[in-house]
């Protein structure tokens, strides 16, 4: 096997076990370097001496969380209002993976425990042949050698100006692709020049699209898209229709899209300074900022011991994964003395991005950045000053590579605290009367993650008053393809001269795992709206002002929609205890009204039928705990190269229509946004 390539965003690798392998501190601890390396070395011994496998590579090799009960007694938690903490019950640490096959492609799943120090198989399963484990990061830096050393693409690059050397790839999930064979494992690679070492090559988009084969690295096929040409009715297509063509031979192919060869955008797009100065004689950075400085010289309100932290009341687990970057888990308050359970997990669970444009190839322009790729294998390592600013206190990372190695990112969780404004005022206005302002202050725990041409940070804040929010941001360079001369752009706008930036959403799945004052929630779906049956004029609603709030239980697992015009809310709420001024449930409130955001691909589109998630803004459904782990994952555990909803997927789960009143219930919120350009 090739040695390992670290990405950009990592620190490092770590091939052996460096110290001794002790108990955890807390049970949902991610697995540390020592213990990945330990895990996988256990993996290869088992495999050459109990199996036919010559050689393997691994995807995934993470923490299996034990059962939630069994973490909370441990903890001391209640698991209902008033009730003692469980009796704790040994803990035996487990671990899961993911792997190939190198000869022939199969993927399995292995279970391993932690016994007598040494790790040890429990379970070993060939999955499959059309379930794939997410891609990992070296196959997406393996596609861009592959492309670049194939003879088809050098030739087709050079057509159009661009040497050898030049090409450059981000490999791509195929998405959707009834060509391919669901058993093999491909990618597309959207392909750019790049004209100097660290030029944009986003500035540069090739007129083609290779798919390539993951396992045999071979380019297997190329695309190329078709354009449009003006017309006095509007844009017209150049090829009969927005279908896939046949696979056929790479001329073939260029004369199914009905254009001529495109050559490559030549203007620097560059967003480094020094290339920027280079580019542009009269660049200049902003000079006429003053320091701003953020200092703590009593130092910070946050305790930290190992994952654990604790403030203002706050007491939670954090912890970095493979695939949701940032698990925040068994979140408490100290209510005066009694410490309420609040979420038992709080994470990304999966998103999805549609492109709007129907040409093919592009239809197939659906990442799911979660399940395919993993948001803690693409996060970065953080700087001081720059991704975080303050008095920090940073988290380390690791996941593992091909050959076993644990992939370390030294910094890869930030937290720290910031002022948010003010939390209260009020001025009594009459004369002589006296005001109050109370300063507002948030705990941050964040992480940012590199996904090709987009960058997600992601921040979790805490507040003073006992909320939490979700807080989702976006940056990085915008996803291009090359356009031809005076083409219009439908589905899409022309962002520079030749480069066309097409319409697309982000949409993405928070999984709520509440424990409300315990594990029995329940949902409330709560909309407001006019007084019913009461018009103006009549004795109960004379001036025709009132409005109500109609508060329904979701009992059975079911997906809801978000509708504006009730102003629709849900509240998770605990029916064993209420509120000693209001008599209610005590509850939190969920509120999504900024980021409810419908899918606008058709409900029976490709992506669609792979996304369901998205086709309503809240789930609710039980909680089903296996040797696996409980649900998580709502478009399936295994998402590359899926034609239909797996059954592992909420879209299903949610069939089975179990009672979700006053029990342990998992919560699915989908907000998003519309990227278009005017």
């Amino acid at each position: 096997m090739s040695p390992i390539a670290v990405p950009h965003t990592a620190t490092g690798a770590q091939s052996t076990v460096k110290k001794p392998i002790v108990g955890f501190k807390h049970p949902l601890d991610p697995l540390t370097p020592d213990e990945i390396a330990a895990a996988s070395l256990a993996i290869r011994h088992y495999i050459t001496e109990k199996t036919d496998v010559k050689a393997i590579k691994f995807i995934t090799l993470y923490l299996l969380p034990p059962p939630k009960k069994v973490v909370l007694a441990h903890l001391g938690i209640s698991t209902s209002p008033g009730a003692k903490p469980d009796v704790p019950t040994p803990i035996i640490r487990q671990a899961e993976a993911d792997f190939l096959d190198v000869l022939n492609g199969c993927s399995y799943n292995a279970i391993l425990s932690y016994r007598d120090s040494k790790w040890s198989i429990d379970t070993l399963e060939k999955l499959p042949q059309e379930l794939h484990s997410q891609i990992s990061v070296e196959e997406l830096i393996d596609a861009e050698k592959v492309v670049r050393n194939s003879p088809l693409v050098q030739k087709l690059a050079a057509d159009v100006g661009v040497a050898p050397h030049q090409i450059f790839c981000d490999g791509w999930s195929i998405g959707y692709d009834e060509r391919f064979p669901q058993q093999r494992r491909v990618q597309q690679a959207l392909t750019f020049a790049r004209f100097s070492e660290h030029d944009n090559l986003y500035a540069h988009p090739l007129d083609f699209i290779p798919v390539l084969d993951t396992n045999t690295e071979e380019v297997i096929h190329v695309d190329f898209p078709p354009t449009y040409k003006s017309t006095p009715n509007g844009p017209v297509l150049s090829a009969s229709s927005t279908a896939p063509p046949e696979c056929t031979a790479a001329d073939v192919s260029l004369k199914a899209s009905g254009r001529e060869r495109i050559p490559p955008p030549l203007t620097n797009h560059n967003f480094l300074p020094d290339l920027m100065a280079e580019d542009d004689k009269h660049f200049k950075l902003r000079d006429d900022l003053k320091p701003l400085h953020v200092v703590q010289p009593e130092g910070v309100s946050f305790k930290i011991n190992g994952h654990e932290l604790e403030w203002q009341n706050w007491k939670m687990h954090i912890a970095f994964t493979q695939r949701e970057g940032i698990a925040l888990s068994t979140i408490t308050y100290n209510d005066h003395g009694e410490v309420r359970p609040i979420i038992y997990r709080l994470s990304l669970a999966e998103m999805v991005v549609p492109y709007g444009a129907p040409e093919y190839p592009h239809p197939r322009k659906f990442a799911f950045d979660s399940g395919e790729y993993g948001m803690g294998t693409m996060a970065n390592e953080l700087s001081l000053g720059c991704d975080c600013l303050g008095q920090i206190h940073y988290l380390p990372g690791a996941f593992v590579g091909h050959n076993g190695k644990a992939m370390v990112i030294k910094n890869v969780i930030c937290i720290h605290e910031e002022d948010a404004g003010v939390l209260w005022k009020h001025t009594d206005f009459r004369p002589n009367g006296r005001s109050h302002t109370v300063r507002r202050r948030r705990l941050v725990v964040s992480m940012v993650c590199t996904l090709a041409n987009y960058e997600y940070i992601w921040n979790y804040h805490f507040y003073q008053d006992g909320s939490i929010e979700f807080e989702i941001r976006l940056t990085g360079i915008l996803n291009v393809y090359v356009a031809g001369k005076d083409e219009p752009s439908p589905y899409g706008t022309v962002v520079a001269p030749g480069i066309n930036a097409q319409n697309h959403q982000h949409l993405f799945s928070v999984r709520i795992d509440p424990m409300i004052d315990g594990l029995q929630n329940s949902i409330v779906e709560s909309d407001i709206i006019p007084l019913p049956d009461a018009p103006t004029g009549s004795a109960a609603n004379f001036a025709g002002n009132a409005f109500i709030a109609k508060d329904t239980v979701l009992t059975t697992e079911a997906g809801r929609p978000y509708e504006y015009e009730k102003e629709r809310r849900w509240k998770i709420v605990n029916t064993a205890r209420q509120h000693h001024a209001s008599g209610k449930n005590v509850g939190y409130s969920i509120g999504m009204k900024g980021g409810a955001t419908p899918m606008m691909a058709r409900p029976d589109s490709w992506a669609a039928k792979r996304a369901a998630f998205v086709t309503n803004a809240l789930w609710v459904l039980r909680d089903v705990e296996g040797a696996k782990g409980g649900r998580m994952w709502p478009a399936g555990k295994y998402v590359p190269q899926t034609r239909t909803e797996p059954e592992d997927s909420v879209g299903t789960w949610v069939k089975g229509e179990q009672n979700v009143d006053n029990e342990d219930i998992v919560v699915y919120v989908t907000v998003g946004e519309w990227l278009y350009f005017f």
